[in-house]
């Protein structure tokens, strides 16, 4: 199956944005999911699965829990198949950063006219 034919699940793409702070037990991931989607723990529970046969996230018990964390090798597959788009994104990104820094610069100099303007009429 392809990558983002599994991210194309939202509670998927919630339980990989969960995971990518760390690793998780299933129960915290659960409470999470299933207040924000209003799902079952099986439900849940069948999504992590999904997950983990797909390799997206592995798991490994400690005690009675079950410890998740996101498989970097799987999202490196997605990434790489996004790659060929970025093209589309990245240039007009970059001009938006451009932009906004230019912005950030002329009301940082204006803010300096301005107090030098201050400074200079209270000194007269």
């Amino acid at each position: 199956m392809h990558a983002l034919d599994i991210l194309g699940d939202p509670v998927r793409r919630r339980v990989v944005e969960l995971l990518s702070a760390g690793e998780a037990s299933a129960g915290e991931i659960g409470r999470i999911v299933q207040s924000e989607f209003g799902i079952s723990q099986p439900a849940v529970s069948q999504h992590l699965r999904v997950l983990r046969d797909s390799g997206f996230a592995r798991v490994r018990p400690q005690g009675t829990r079950r410890l998740y964390a996101l498989e970097p090798d799987r999202l490196a597959e997605a990434d790489a198949w996004l790659a060929a788009f970025r093209r589309f994104w990245e240039p007009p990104l970059a001009a938006l950063g451009t932009e906004l820094a230019r912005g950030r610069r002329e009301r940082r100099l204006a803010a300096e006219r301005a107090d030098h303007e201050v400074t200079t009429t209270e000194e007269h």
